[in-house]
């Protein structure tokens, strides 16, 4: 995808609550004079298990800090700081990949639960896209939620793609099998459909997910290309359940980061990365269209916690 302009400034407006919090309580407790001692280390993993990096990881970072210090190499307390920006980049480049777009048609799968920002997301993705030069078509398989099909098809409209269809209550594999079958038929290149979005907890959810990738496959062998789950940061800790649940059950290719902007909690992303293995690959860092972009971990480590 080319769409990387003008990421670092909108990132860095996205992240200023998650910014403002972490970098006002790094310097807190990392003021240049402070004896590197117990009671520091202690306070630096309180202020990251607070930033939802989780507790694995900030005892991982703690640990780190403990060995630079032994080491002669970190003998300030400010020079935690650089030392903590590599240990994230370290984190979040092992696990950077940009979205599979090499097939005709590419299948994306958007999962996540109710309330997410799932159906904008698929229009933003299919707005952007399309400004890349990439013929799109959306699939309401979302039949379930009050007005989700007249959601998208308004969202089409807007963004100028066709919208796959069927009438509400209908069977979410048939419009699927039927999106398919359009979308190969009208050669474009890339499908992104729009899942139902129930309590994560409820089995028949996975189940129904399942059924809509096994039908994908059956008609476009190595397809769907991308199983994306959207996460609506300011959702924490209970966002990161989700995304393990999904995971497990249906095989996620990538996580769409949202409403990065309504939350002082961005280490969300890092724990995503590290603990369940799974890339990040789309921010939303706002309500425009234009709001969507690829994960960039430079950039997104610039805007959390800036070198100076």
């Amino acid at each position: 995808m080319s769409f990387f302009s003008g990421l670092g400034a909108k990132l860095r407006d996205g992240l200023k609550r998650s910014q403002e919090y972490l970098s006002a309580s790094l310097d807190a407790v990392l003021e240049p004079d402070r004896p590197i001692d117990e009671t520091l280390y202690e306070e630096l993993e309180e202020l990251l298990i607070a930033a939802d990096l989780g507790a694995p990881i900030a005892a991982d970072f703690v640990n780190r800090a403990r060995e630079e210090v032994m080491f002669g190499t970190v003998t300030r307390a400010d020079q935690l700081r650089p030392l903590f920006r590599r240990f994230l980049l370290d984190t979040l480049s092992a696990a950077t990949q940009p979205l599979d777009l090499d097939h005709r048609p590419t299948v994306i799968l958007m999962l996540g639960v109710n309330g997410s920002g799932k159906t904008t997301t698929c229009a933003k993705l299919a707005a952007r896209l399309r400004e890349d030069g990439k013929q799109v078509v959306l699939a309401a398989a979302d039949t379930f939620r009050a007005a989700a099909i007249e959601q998208l098809e308004t969202w089409g409209q807007r963004v100028g793609v066709d919208v796959v269809k069927q009438s509400a209550g209908s069977d979410p594999a048939a419009v699927v099998f039927d999106a398919v079958k359009a979308a190969t038929a009208r050669n474009v290149d890339v499908l992104v459909v729009d899942t139902a979005g129930r309590l994560h907890t409820k089995s028949n959810l996975m189940d129904e997910l399942a059924k809509l990738k096994r039908v994908i496959e059956r008609q476009l062998p190595g397809a769907p290309h991308e199983s994306l789950m959207v996460l609506d940061a300011p959702t924490g800790q209970n966002g990161f359940a989700q995304a393990r649940m999904f995971h497990e059950a249906i095989g996620l290719s990538g996580v769409c980061v949202t409403k990065l902007d309504g939350t002082a909690k961005g280490g969300i992303v890092v724990r995503i990365v590290r603990e369940l293995k799974v890339p990040i690959k789309l921010v939303g860092v706002g309500e425009r269209l234009d709001d969507l972009e690829p994960f960039d971990p430079a950039r997104f480590v610039d805007a959390l916690v800036p070198s100076g």
